[in-house]
């Protein structure tokens, strides 16, 4: 890090001392993870065994969390820098390397003969109450480094080279985000700028970088170019060989999937994923056990409003009482999807499947309500118990649509990666029903390509739990 002079900034502002400020919270946070796994053992205890001190197995769990914390956290990446990282990826890798401690504890327990002395129950009630406990202690701690860096402290002052869309980008995010400590100091001009930056002062032209990143105390360099000015990248690395400062390269791309990619050594060589998930190997496995678990669940649950909608399809309109069409699943395949029926039995042009629209005839009294409820689609968690759909995923498309926007819309069939769902990113975001636009469409398809692209457990929750109230809500499914 380089040091500024005390003739040009104040000492009391000085990022250094901030940084400084920002490692103490962060040995607090260490501080803290080590005395909270045994505090929610302690308190597991109390709750089922009353007030006291621990003795024997339990008291032995006291000692024996907070070593087994301090080897497993740090491998799940939980200390890391918080300037990039989302709250929710945190709370996601914390809840599995907690469980992987109480599972490390259990399993000591069974290895030495004593998990018959050890309550289930104070088990699950530990594993809960730790993940509570750490995941407030985070909360907490982000809150207060995160309102120190929008006060302006612990800030990393960053210096961006080339006036362009990528470099407006980048300004946009700091200034939206201030809990992640970034300064934009100013923009270094260049041959290739294309953007007029008012938020950004100029400060000079790239022969001057070396001396401008000394002059005004950067921390950071973001270089904000295309990947096509390969020559101009190695000429700002070579001017900044000789300075101490950070350098990253956010390559000015016009959909800005680069911005969010990640990069994978592949046999020595570096890889940035332009197209990639982290829904596989064994985050796949997982997610197709939990899919088909909740679906059974269902099914089970909910056999009899089943039923009763089964009757009253049969009963008021003639035709089967399920509505099969195909569809595309993972990687293209076609599958049949299942609903209950909500329209009368009529004929569409060969090739076409005509959406629904406000006061359709063709939709009965009873499949109004169904479609505006959803209920209709019930019958989807029989796809999910098959393997064919996910709880949460893209909304399957008629294949009709599919080989027509598949045309029309860049990245159309990217949705395909993964398994379609019952519910989606996009619609808990309001995009349910008719897409009248093509530029509706390719909202939806936006999200649901940001979807597969930050897929996590955390996620898929957070959609199940968001869906209810945005079916409560008004829409437009007709």
């Amino acid at each position: 890090m380089l040091l500024a002079s005390s003739d040009r900034i104040d000492s009391r502002a000085s990022p250094s001392v901030w940084t400084k400020y920002s490692a103490l919270l962060d040995v607090v946070l260490r501080l803290g993870d080590l005395g909270i796994g045994a505090l929610a053992a302690l308190l597991a205890y109390w709750a089922r065994f009353g007030i006291g001190m621990p003795t024997g197995r339990y008291r032995d769990a006291l000692v024996l969390t907070p070593l087994l914390t301090l080897l497993v956290f740090p491998a799940f990446g939980l200390y890391r820098s918080w300037r990039s990282d989302r709250v929710a990826h945190e709370v996601a890798r914390l809840a599995v390397a907690w469980a992987a401690v109480v599972l490390a504890c259990v399993a000591l327990a069974y290895l030495l003969k004593i998990g018959e002395q050890v309550s289930r129950l104070w088990v699950a009630a530990w594993l809960g109450a730790g993940w509570g406990l750490f995941a407030l202690h985070r909360r907490v701690t982000r809150g207060i480094l995160g309102a120190l860096r929008a006060r302006g402290l612990d800030q990393r002052r960053v210096l961006i080279v080339g006036a362009t869309a990528s470099a407006r980008a980048i300004a946009d995010t700091f200034k939206a985000q201030p809990w992640m400590g970034f300064t934009a100091v100013g923009v270094v001009a260049t041959a290739w700028d294309d953007t007029r930056l008012d938020a950004l002062t100029p400060l000079g032209a790239v022969n001057e970088l070396a001396d401008l990143v000394r002059r005004h105390d950067a921390q950071q360099v973001w270089i904000a170019l295309p990947l096509r000015a390969e020559a101009l990248i190695r000429d700002v690395l070579a001017r900044l060989d000789q300075c101490t400062t950070e350098v990253k390269l956010v390559p000015d791309m016009v959909d800005y999937r680069l911005l969010r990619s990640s990069a994978e050594n592949v046999g020595g060589l570096m890889a940035l994923n332009l197209s990639s998930t982290p829904l596989k190997g064994h985050a796949r496995l997982f997610k197709s056990l939990f899919d088909r678990t909740l679906a059974a669940m269902v099914l089970v649950l909910l056999a009899p409003l089943l039923a009763l909608i089964a009757l009253a399809v049969k009963l008021s309109s003639r035709g089967p009482v399920l509505y099969r069409q195909q569809r595309h699943g993972l990687g293209g395949r076609a599958i049949e999807v299942l609903k209950f029926r909500t329209m009368r039995l009529h004929d569409e042009p060969a090739g076409q499947v005509i959406q629904a629209m406000p006061h359709d005839p063709r939709v009965t009294a009873l499949g109004r309500v169904l479609r505006r409820t959803s209920l209709d689609e019930l019958p989807q968690f029989w796809n999910v118990l098959k393997g064919e759909m996910s709880v949460v995923g893209p909304r399957p498309h008629a294949a009709e649509h599919n080989h027509d926007y598949g045309r029309r819309l860049q990245g159309y069939m990217q949705r395909h990666r993964v398994k379609p769902g019952l519910t989606g990113l996009a619609q808990i975001n309001g995009f349910r029903g008719p897409t009248e636009t093509l530029d509706k469409m390719a909202q939806r398809v936006e999200l649901d390509i940001d979807y597969i692209e930050r897929w996590s457990l955390w996620l898929d929750l957070k959609i199940i739990l968001m869906t209810l109230p945005a079916m409560l809500r008004r829409t437009n499914a007709y």
